[in-house]
């Protein structure tokens, strides 16, 4: 079993930037790759980045390219989301997640583990 904690979430105005963490406990952190998730109301839960066990290969969808930054400390068991140039349409419950597969998979099936979420909003 691995717990996994989120934080950082919050409101903030467009263009504005937030961090979220996620900490994890249990099996070696360092044996999962780890993705970041966000459900929007009314939507499907997406993938917005993941990077693999020993924090290489960082993958990201589309829409955050540029934007988000995923890295990862397997010392401190700890996986974060850097979050620049927010706009509303990054408004969602905020998901990390990990996963025993190879490399850095992106469905949402794939993943084993998942943290209760975090909130983030952003006002225009």
């Amino acid at each position: 079993q691995v717990q996994l904690v989120e934080s950082g979430g919050g409101l903030v105005q467009a263009g504005s930037s937030l961090r979220l963490s996620c900490a994890a406990a249990g099996r070696t952190f360092s044996s999962y790759a780890m993705g970041w998730f966000r459900q929007a109301p009314g939507k499907e839960r997406e993938f917005v980045a993941g990077i693999s066990r020993s924090g290489g290969n960082p993958s990201y969808t589309d829409s955050v390219k540029g934007r988000f930054t995923i890295s990862r400390d397997n010392a401190k068991n700890t996986v974060s989301l850097q979050m620049d140039s927010l706009n509303p349409e990054d408004t969602a419950v905020y998901y990390c997640a990990a996963s025993s597969r190879l490399g850095v998979p992106r469905m949402r099936a794939n993943y084993d583990y998942w943290g209760q979420g975090t909130q983030v909003t952003v006002s225009s």
